[in-house]
């Protein structure tokens, strides 16, 4: 087993990675506050983060604040155990290269 074995192909996209990475540094974000930093349109994010619920690495909350409904993500423990193992792999393979 090589070290590319560790690298997930989930993360292979660039908003996948955008939505893993924003979420390992904050306990949650809504669906705005995301669509604001990785500057996707509303469907393009609401495909990516439902793969990423689909694989577990992502919780989806539906509520509503006042009469205004909100989605809230966060990261779950699979989620940031997934994504720590595919950075550490990244992180091998450059020092490797160096």
């Amino acid at each position: 087993m090589g070290l590319i074995d560790n690298i997930n192909k989930l993360f292979d996209h660039r908003i996948r990675l955008g939505i893993m990475s924003i979420l390992m540094v904050n306990e949650y974000i809504d669906f705005n506050g995301l669509k604001e930093l990785l500057k996707v349109t509303d469907g393009n994010l609401a495909s990516h983060t439902k793969t990423l619920e689909k694989a577990e690495y992502v919780k989806i909350e539906k509520s509503f604040i006042g009469k205004k409904p909100n989605t809230r993500y966060t990261i779950t423990p699979l989620g940031r155990q997934a994504f720590q193992k595919h950075i550490n792999a990244l992180e091998l393979i450059i020092k490797q290269h160096e």
